[in-house]
């Protein structure tokens, strides 16, 4: 079924787009979440439910890549997922605290509607399903247990959850998934493109209780040229090789073993990135003149950092090159973490100026091979 969608041009449905919305809501509330408890511990808290939101958001794609949302049936189980994750979108500031049942209660939604799909997608994917759909639960029961539970043991069952699943990726059959690239690709594209536009509206919430006069434009207006820049590490070219790399791969088992290294766990960084990036810039929303906390300005470059190290191990992943520049940009950005303690604004424009120079350094074989016209003309296209 996945090579007929294949063959025939199938793309990510509206239903698709309307479904990742909703998970990457779950997605700006760690923002806020984190936003509320900058520290080692709370990057921590954040990185254990976002593992497992995802690993779930990229089970969803698997699943709407075998089978199209095509049914009623199959649009209502997807709406009934939907609900899950803005149930547990409700309660992310709250997974750790008194009401994390609510958002393990969630959870179990989730899991239980992508087994259900599954198994009444055909013969292989049941059997498949009936292997991974028991792991997926138990990961599951084991955040529900998480929410339920006192410390020690809630946190240690939500160290648990994210180790079962890793491990349920390692043993169930790949083979018995035949990947639509082009669907895969441009689903987890749209995702990172929305996470990233989530993150500008997560920044924009912090203007609410300041004055709006030159500070607050001059924040808004830096932040979105680090959130321009990192649309730019992603889409400007990678993502096309990336899907040819996957569509060029003939063997299922080695294509889908690239599909849950790279799109699977290698997302996972940049995502982190995004989230505590936006953290960072919101921090500075009324200080811009002000000197920073070492723990905002850690945030604001090493969140941009995150992201590039993900990207370049995502990259590393296909076999593709060019990734030592995403770690050169990283450490630049890195080295401004002084800056920001000196004064908030300096980092602020520091990072930006440093990524725009990490793209040009980048750009400058393909401008000096295509030439600039036929370079710009080219830049920053997603599909084609």
């Amino acid at each position: 079924m996945t090579q007929q969608r294949e063959s025939a041009g199938i793309r990510v449905s509206t239903l698709e787009l309307f479904f990742d919305l909703v998970f990457v809501f779950t997605v700006m509330q760690l923002s806020e979440t984190l936003a509320d408890d900058l520290t080692l511990g709370g990057v921590v808290d954040v990185l254990l439910v976002l593992a497992v939101l995802w690993w779930m958001y990229s089970g969803y794609a698997w699943l709407t890549n075998a089978v199209g949302p095509t049914t009623t049936f199959r649009r209502t189980m997807l709406l009934a997922g939907m609900s899950g994750f803005l149930v547990m979108a409700i309660a992310t500031p709250e997974a750790f605290g008194e009401y994390g049942w609510i958002f393990g209660a969630g959870y179990v939604v989730v899991n239980l509607v992508h087994s259900i799909l599954f198994l009444r997608a055909g013969p292989e994917a049941a059997r498949m399903m009936r292997l991974l759909g028991p792991m997926n639960m138990l990961a599951a029961l084991l955040v529900l247990a998480g929410g339920l539970l006192p410390e020690p043991y809630r946190h240690l069952c939500w160290i648990a959850a994210p180790l079962v699943q890793l491990a349920a990726g390692y043993v169930h059959p790949l083979e018995m998934h035949s990947l639509a690239a082009g669907h895969f690709v441009e689903r987890h594209s749209l995702v990172m493109i929305i996470a990233i536009g989530e993150s500008i509206i997560a920044i924009g919430l912090g203007f609410r209780d300041v004055p709006l006069d030159f500070e607050a434009v001059l924040v808004a207006v830096l932040g979105l040229c680090i959130a321009y820049y990192l649309w730019w590490c992603y889409f400007a070219g990678d993502d096309r090789r990336a899907e040819h790399v996957l569509a060029g791969c003939t063997d299922p088992r080695r294509r889908g073993r690239l599909a849950l290294n790279a799109w699977g766990w290698g997302h996972l960084p940049m995502l982190l990135g995004i989230v505590v990036t936006a953290v960072g810039i919101k921090k500075t929303v009324g200080y811009a003149f002000e000197p920073m906390h070492w723990g905002t300005a850690i945030a604001l470059s090493g969140g941009v950092a995150l992201y590039y190290v993900g990207h370049a191990v995502f990259l590393w992943l296909l076999g593709l090159d060019r990734i030592w520049y995403r770690f050169a940009a990283a450490a630049a950005v890195l080295a401004t973490i002084p800056l920001g303690h000196w004064v908030a604004v300096a980092q602020l424009a520091a990072i930006p100026i440093l990524m725009s120079a990490a793209a040009i350094t980048e750009d400058l074989p393909r401008v000096r091979r295509m030439g600039m016209v036929g370079a710009i003309g080219d830049f920053g296209r997603t599909s084609g």
